[in-house]
């Protein structure tokens, strides 16, 4: 009994290292519209400066995704602690746009670096018999974090002093608490190779995943492009458009969607996988047709609804297909597979956004978000379409 729960203390105490660096990625979102008043540059800027986030993670992943199996969890989160710090310092020493590009592709290196270790360490922590446990640990954490950094920052911009440095100090702590944690936590990868033996990883599809693999890609490339949107350009829709300029309140809308993902990604359980794309489908469409009444009649309570309708489509589909990509996968490929999800996932959080900003100048905020959520239908119908249609041998 002591055993099991020192282990479950662990998986927790992980889950929370996990928490802090998602936490840092998403920190400057409600604080875009006070860089840019700070600045003056453009919407089209802000898109940049985020999706530069996504091009770090994709980097990472494909080029040392794998480094935490040859040389142990904790060296490899150790460092995206140390990029996570670094990624703080850019921005608390921003006097231009160079510290906030820094700063963005640093926070993309520590999540990439996170995003597979974490997972993997929360799981290994957790005593026998704990995986279901562990994976929702693993999940709240990712997730949850994400959906907490907004809420700092913006709670700590509107009702304490130094806005644009408040946010950035207190993850300063949190890091360097995380590191003090991460410490006295056990390595869990017995047999630890050089870093040396560490190799790019190419994304893989086997002929056997083609099939269930193109409507799962499609899925998360549109579940994705809807948080990139709502985390990169929601602040600034709020303060022109509905003249909310409560940070707040801006970082609790972007919160909520990906709390919501959470709770989708929880839901697959009871719902099932084979199930949950489709529903996740239909959440994304959902979600996406609510962002189009809030951009055409500005009302926030269409901005609320779309962040929760979305981000609980968001999880379902993730998850399933998730699920779904792995379960037809070849064990000696499964890894490289998953990857190769993951890029296109993360693709999604940067192209859609960057277009978004490059629309923005010449039709407007609304109806650069408008051909947005029409391009991001489409994709996801196309999904919803295939998984109606597809054979019984494309099934898992």
């Amino acid at each position: 009994m002591d055993g099991a729960r020192r282990g479950w203390r662990a998986c927790v105490l992980g889950g929370a290292v996990f928490a802090v660096c998602m936490a840092g990625t998403t920190l400057p979102t409600p604080l875009y519209p006070l860089y840019q008043g700070k600045f003056g540059f453009s919407e089209l800027t802000v898109t940049v400066v985020y999706a530069l986030y996504a091009f770090g993670v994709i980097g990472v992943l494909l080029l040392v995704g794998n480094a935490s199996d040859a040389v142990g969890r904790r060296p490899v989160l150790l460092c995206g602690l140390g990029l996570a710090a670094a990624s703080a310092v850019c921005f608390l020493c921003a006097t231009g746009l160079g510290w906030l590009y820094a700063g963005r592709l640093l926070s993309g290196l520590s999540a990439g670096l996170f995003t597979g270790a974490a997972t993997a360490y929360v799981m290994e922590l957790a005593p026998d018999g704990g995986a279901s446990r562990a994976t929702f640990v693993a999940t709240a954490a990712n997730m949850g974090g994400l959906g907490c950094g907004p809420l700092l920052s913006g709670l700590l911009a509107q009702y304490a002093d130094w806005p644009l440095y408040l946010p950035f100090v207190t993850h300063l702590v949190l890091v360097a608490g995380s590191a003090a944690v991460l410490l006295r936590l056990a390595e869990t990868v017995r047999e630890r190779k050089p870093l040396s033996t560490v190799r790019p990883q190419r994304p893989a599809l086997p002929p056997q995943v083609r099939a269930v693999f193109a409507p799962a890609a499609i899925a998360s490339f549109a579940g994705f492009a809807l948080f990139g949107v709502f985390t990169s350009v929601s602040p600034e829709f709020l303060a022109e458009s509905l003249h909310v300029d409560n940070h707040a309140v801006s970082g609790l809308v972007v919160a909520l969607a990906f709390f919501a993902s959470t709770a989708g990604q929880l839901a697959v359980g009871p719902i099932g996988v084979r199930r949950s794309l489709p529903l996740g489908c239909a959440g994304l469409l959902a979600g996406l047709a609510l962002l189009a009444g809030a951009l055409r009649w500005d009302l926030m309570s269409l901005v609320v609804l779309s962040a929760l309708v979305g981000g609980v489509g968001q999880g379902l589909a993730f998850r399933g297909t998730l699920s779904e990509v792995a379960g037809a996968s070849p064990e000696h490929q499964r890894a490289a597979v998953i990857s190769t999800l993951f890029v296109v996932a993360y693709a999604g959080i940067s192209v859609p956004v960057i277009g978004v900003g490059l629309l923005t100048d010449p039709i407007g905020l609304e109806g650069a978000g408008l051909v947005f959520i029409a391009c991001m239908a489409v994709l996801v119908s196309t999904a919803a379409v295939y998984l109606v249609r597809r054979p019984a041998g494309a099934r898992v």
